[in-house]
């Protein structure tokens, strides 16, 4: 019993693993609905493997390692494929400049900053009730709904041109996109954390701010608003960083 007490939240840890493991094959088949499941069961996952620990108090170090392992796969690859595929067209020449090298591997970029930031995370003991940066499910969620987006609205980048002047342009939105959340996964910002230091209502005006202005944008725009909904994150943590600690 003790057995599978101690264990059973970095079961659930392999779990997380597993789906996005194969979330990341499936990306690269192009089947994006089956990744889109496998992100979303990863999500799940990795909220329960804390709540597990913390509910059979059973945390332990090789927990906390294991969980950073299988976010680096579920939220940390995935991303960066998703932006590799979006990158893939434009060969190795963007806003006219021939680069020796595909521009589609610059996606990866944002693993590698995933991964730093895991790391960060690891050994920064003042995130207990925000993050500081923005965390890895969120980055995942913002990268992989925009390419979800493009490819459900079937409209590859030669039909964006009434939205944008060339493909240059679009391939320095991308790289720009790329940058920024490579930028932000590491970034001073504090973001906002749903883990509760008190139940008294002025304490928790960030989070209830953030969950009816999510629950609105998706109410709207439905699953275009899914990465809407992250810039939503990340402009309402800006606006209550006094708030956050």
């Amino acid at each position: 019993m003790n057995f599978i007490k101690n264990n059973l939240a970095n079961a659930i840890t392999l779990g997380n693993l597993f789906s996005g493991c194969i979330g990341a094959v499936h990306l690269l088949l192009g089947d994006y609905q089956t990744t889109a499941i496998c992100i979303i069961l990863s999500l799940v996952l990795d909220f329960f493997d804390g709540f597990v620990a913390r509910a059979l108090k059973a945390n332990s170090n090789l927990g906390t390692q294991l969980d950073s392992l299988a976010d680096m796969v579920s939220f940390g690859l995935i991303p960066g494929l998703a932006m590799f595929k979006m990158l893939e067209p434009f060969g190795n020449e963007v806003l006219g400049m021939q680069l020796p090298f595909a521009i589609k591997y610059f996606g990866f970029l944002i693993t590698l900053f995933s991964c730093l930031r895991l790391a960060i995370f690891n050994l920064d003991e003042d995130q207990k009730y925000y993050f500081k940066g923005l965390n890895t499910p969120s980055n995942t969620i913002l990268i992989f709904g925009i390419y979800y987006f493009i490819e459900t609205i079937s409209l590859d980048f030669n039909k964006l041109n009434y939205i944008l002047a060339d493909m240059h342009v679009k391939g320095g939105i991308l790289i720009f996109i790329t940058i920024l959340s490579s930028w932000l996964l590491i970034s001073p910002i504090k973001m906002i954390a749903m883990k509760f230091k008190s139940m008294k209502l002025q304490d928790n005006y960030p989070k209830l701010a953030l969950l009816i202005g999510a629950i609105l944008i998706l109410l709207i725009f439905k699953t275009v608003g899914i990465p809407l909904v992250i810039l939503y994150y990340i402009l309402i943590s800006i606006i209550f960083q006094k708030q956050l600690k």
